[in-house]
């Protein structure tokens, strides 16, 4: 393996590792820091896109302030692109809710996410307490 594609697979593992950190703060501008400019996102895959760092900023800011719990499954790197399974656990009022999606990315250069898509449906989610 040459230097420069390990170099891209572990910033791409430390950027889907930051993501998740990010996530479980419960803060929105974490999040997005960690995403391209022109970056795309669809969550779930398949409904509309949301373009650019704005977008993609307005989409995560149901999570400001609602910290969670997030665990990495498991995680596949191939050249620009990860995939990977994790679960993360929410709170909603006074119940508790688990979800493990598969979030696909692609990455720039410098490990930043340029688009990703999480499969996973409301038939996915469970209550957990």
């Amino acid at each position: 393996m040459t230097e420069s594609i390990a170099g891209t697979a572990e910033a791409i593992r430390v950027t889907v590792r930051a993501y998740l950190a990010a996530l479980a703060s419960g803060s929105s501008a974490a999040v997005v820091d960690l995403y391209a400019d022109d970056a795309t996102l669809e969550d779930p895959a398949g409904s509309e896109p949301r373009v650019g760092r704005d977008a993609i900023a307005q989409f995560y800011s149901a999570i400001d302030g609602a910290p969670q719990q997030t665990e990495l499954m498991s995680l596949h790197v191939s050249g620009r692109s990860a995939a990977f399974h994790f679960r993360v656990r929410t709170r909603v009022g006074d119940a508790a809710y688990e979800i493990e999606p598969i979030d696909v990315m692609t990455f720039d250069e410098g490990g930043r996410i340029t688009g990703m898509w999480a499969y996973w449906s409301a038939a996915d989610m469970r209550r957990v307490g």
